[in-house]
């Protein structure tokens, strides 16, 4: 598979108002126990039932007559916050080394660990680089993030971050995005990137304190599905393009911003048996080809309801419509229906 995001913890040290997903928070006391151990208990049972080998097929790099090239995955590790003291000795570096060993003679891994960047210290970045780190993705870069609402915060804080990663040895290449894809497979990366309006993620999803605050700006015709890190192409895990999405307890999902409901659980099964069972099935053949608005067509659910059901009263009073809203309402209203349970089983 070319790509897996896994979100090791709920854990971070924000409450941004952007922020998609509510469980992203400080916690304290006996909840932060209990988020710790979460990830403590589940990260090497998950990783064992990662694919076999982090590898793709990249049919745009044939050439006439010749096979598809193998090219190597990557694990992009985050939270939250995952490199914040409870776990990331506990839970980051222990997974960084399960997974450099289970890939090692397997044609390799590229792990990303994605962090806001306000945390990172020299001692940090070398004790990542010893962990095999291919990239370091620092994400906060945008004026979401507290003390960073003036571009001359954000400049100084990439300033001192770039310093230390280039005294480091690491070596900075262009943003984000696909680009990630086109770095070498050796050595030691880094890049800024956040949500900012020329950004891939710069219209915010409708979901978590970014709905609840009305801070997305994406449309109807804005499809987050049909993209990077959205669920296209994600049934394809044998060649180029293919990314799902797993949190701290197990669960698979489609696309970074995660369905309503899970596709399977890396707690109980394999990835790849959990996407070959979807294989086929008309609601993830239509995520996977960047068409949610197809996704109920077979259930009663034609694309003119759908885009009817993708529209929501937002607190201001303010109708909001993408297709987000519409894959949650479908996923509500029909995946969960009792009856239609035993398909996702």
């Amino acid at each position: 598979m070319e790509s897996i995001y896994y979100v090791m913890t709920w854990l971070c040290h924000r409450r941004c108002d952007h922020c998609y997903e509510d469980r992203f928070r400080p916690y304290h006391g006996d909840e932060l126990a209990r988020v710790v151990d979460e990830s403590i208990r589940n990260f090497p049972h998950v990783i064992a039932n990662f694919p076999e080998e982090m590898t793709f097929l990249d049919p745009a790099g044939a050439v006439e007559h010749s096979r598809f090239p193998i090219r190597r995955g990557r694990v992009i590790l985050a939270g939250g916050e995952i490199l914040l003291d409870p776990v990331r000795e506990p839970v980051l570096y222990p997974a960084m080394e399960l997974l450099a060993d289970k890939y090692r003679h397997r044609g390799g891994v590229k792990l990303i660990v994605q962090t806001t960047g306000d945390v990172l210290t020299e001692r940090i970045i070398e004790e990542l680089v010893e962990h095999h780190v291919w990239l370091i993705s620092v994400s906060g870069i945008d004026a979401y993030h507290a003390g960073l609402e003036q571009e001359s915060a954000r400049a100084r804080l990439c300033d001192k971050l770039t310093g230390m990663f280039e005294s480091l040895g690491l070596h900075h290449f262009g943003p984000v995005a696909e680009g990630t894809r086109e770095a070498p497979d050796e050595g030691h990366w880094y890049h800024f990137f956040g949500a900012t309006p020329d950004s891939w993620i710069g219209k915010l999803w409708p979901r978590g304190r970014a709905d609840e605050n009305e801070l997305s700006t994406a449309g109807i015709t804005d499809n987050f599905c049909n993209r990077w890190s959205g669920g296209l192409n994600f049934l394809q895990y044998r060649y180029s393009g293919s990314e799902v999405s797993i949190d701290p307890a197990g669960n698979v999902f489609p696309c970074c911003l995660k369905t309503r409901l899970p596709i399977g659980n890396l707690l109980e099964e394999r990835l790849e048996a959990i996407l070959d069972r979807l294989t086929g099935h008309p609601v993830y053949e239509a995520i996977s080809m960047g068409h949610p608005e197809r996704m109920g067509i077979t259930r009663g659910w034609s694309v003119e309801k759908f885009l009817e059901k993708s529209a929501q009263l937002l607190p201001s009073g303010r109708v909001y419509r993408n297709l987000c809203v519409g894959c949650d309402r479908f996923h509500e209203e029909i995946l969960a229906d009792p009856t239609l349970v035993t398909i996702r089983q």
